[in-house]
């Protein structure tokens, strides 16, 4: 007997309809063939698949048995057949009746003793079953909660192979999860309950005005400074002054996150910006994505969040390289054997260094031990290219004894982030009916429509520019970086102040830098 159910694969962050066809009464020996380009993990799912069929109180198939997961041309990964394959062959073999299996997207692991546990891309199956019109999708607990997200869509959780079988029996009757974001919990501090306070931050006060405005407008950022300065400090605290994304944004990171294998009962905050912050040994796939079967990287699970990149020369320089393009585009695509994906990957680019090999050039108190071939060596790990894609250069001096004895509170990220949410909506107001949205994402039109400068400020620039020796994509960032400061200060057009503020961000420009 021929049964069929509908379950979904991930191909990146997107799910594709998969069929899971059983057929039994074959001739031949008692056996199991599973066809369909499956990975280890779903070939393993024959031995779970057969406990649970056993200690759940029904009997496997005494006839050659083949199962086929169509279409045979994408590669199936993961434990998530191990329910609908359990299901088909339950109806294959006469012992389920119902004949709506098909009505459902079913997608779950199962253990030996039947119960079900979560699986990877719950979201992406949502929103599959949604625009497949299905009537219902079957997830296991920690999977339906995250699915349960997408509006329009019933989503039932099962805890085990007897409920799912009960559930398609009727003799179980099951409500579908409240659907939506008010069904869920209210969203906790932006950046998450352990991200910190800027209030926590000693000193440093040109620095945490550098960072306001890189948020206020999403602008890539570098700082550099001597060990203990406070750089990942601060990096760690960026989320907490960044506008809580809109429920769209919110659901692009959470689909990101869940193909990855993280959802929201694995401690991913609920409506906050995500915070990555790799190790510098990290290699091209995991900072860019790919793999055998292409999968997001680290600059996409930093979508519509912060990328932080401390001890930036570090880095291996091919990695930083590849991530040229996706800085420009908000998105990468990885090509691979198992094939093509897109991934988006618009993030707010961190990252920190020291200003010599050991640390301390410029420190008054600490000698440097560097020569200047040493210091030029260190420095040309990072690519001009690069240095060019980030649009403040700020310094973060040693702190004084008397900044780390303060006892006194600054300011904290509750106020700041006040003053980028105020600028940040006027971004929108400015952009609206516009793919952009904050001025870093400014094209060249836009540009020219809102912070072309005038003739007195226009000589300002252009003397900054040959007196500073700074490069010729640096003037387009100037303007930029201008136009978020005159936003923070409420102000309709760029004036001399906004321009000299903008201007000495760019200090560390490449041909000072090298």
């Amino acid at each position: 007997m021929l049964a069929t159910v509908h379950s979904a694969a991930l191909q990146g962050i997107e799910a594709e309809i998969v069929l899971v066809e059983v057929n039994t009464g074959e001739a031949g020996a008692p056996d199991l063939i599973l066809v369909g380009l499956p990975d280890a993990a779903v070939k393993e799912s024959e031995d779970r698949v057969f406990s649970a069929l056993s200690n759940s109180g029904f009997h496997m198939p005494r006839t050659r048995t083949t199962i086929n997961l169509a279409p045979g041309d994408i590669r199936k990964e993961g434990p998530l057949y191990d329910l609908p394959i359990a299901l088909g062959i339950l109806r294959a073999t006469g012992q389920l009746t119902a004949d709506h299996l098909g009505g459902y997207l079913i997608a779950g692991e199962l253990s030996l003793s039947g119960a079900t546990r979560p699986v990877r891309g719950a979201l992406a199956t949502a929103l599959l079953a949604k625009r497949l019109g299905k009537r219902g999708l079957l997830l296991p607990p920690g999977s339906a909660e995250e699915a349960a997200l997408v509006e329009g869509i019933a989503v039932y959780c099962v805890r085990s192979l007897d409920e799912a079988y009960r559930f398609f029996t009727g003799e179980v009757t099951l409500t579908p999860l409240p659907g939506g974001v008010a069904a869920h919990r209210v969203a906790p501090a932006a950046g998450g309950d352990d991200a910190g306070d800027f209030s926590e931050i000693k000193g440093q006060h040109a620095l945490r005005r550098a960072v306001e405005v890189a948020v206020a407008g999403a602008h890539n950022l570098l700082m550099i400074g001597p060990p203990g300065a406070g750089k990942s400090m601060i990096a760690q605290r960026i989320p907490t002054i960044m506008p809580r994304p809109s429920l769209d944004e919110f659901l692009e990171v959470l689909n990101i996150h869940s193909a990855a294998g993280r959802t929201l009962s694995d401690g991913l905050p609920f409506l906050s910006r995500p915070y990555r912050s790799p190790h510098h040994t990290i290699s091209d796939v995991g900072l860019i994505g790919g793999g055998a079967i292409p999968g997001p990287g680290e600059i996409s699970l930093a979508h519509h969040g912060v990328l932080f990149l401390d001890e930036l020369p570090e880095f291996k320089r091919s990695a930083l390289e590849v991530m040229r393009q996706p800085l420009e585009d908000g998105h990468v695509t990885i090509s691979r054997s198992a094939g093509k994906i897109t991934l988006p990957c618009s993030f707010m680019l961190v990252t920190a260094m020291n200003p010599c090999a050991c640390g301390y050039l410029g420190d008054p108190r600490h000698e440097c031990r560097c020569s200047p071939a040493q210091i030029q060596r260190y420095r040309a790990r990072i690519s001009g290219p690069l240095l060019d894609r980030i649009d403040l250069h700020v310094e973060a001096p040693s702190l004084s004894i008397e900044e780390l004895r303060q006892t006194r509170p600054g300011e904290s990220s509750a106020v700041v982030r006040v003053r980028v949410e105020a600028a940040r909506l006027r971004q929108r107001a400015r952009f609206a009916g516009t793919r952009t949205t904050v001025n870093a994402r400014m094209t060249h039109a836009q540009i020219r429509a809102h912070c072309t400068p005038d003739a007195s400020l226009g000589r300002l620039l252009q003397q900054a520019m040959e007196q500073l020796h700074l490069s010729a994509r640096a003037y387009d960032r100037i303007l930029k970086v201008a136009r978020t400061i005159a936003d923070l200060a409420g102000a309709d057009a760029i004036a001399a102040p906004h321009l000299l503020e903008a201007i000495q961000y760019r200090s560390l420009d490449r041909n000072l830098f090298y």
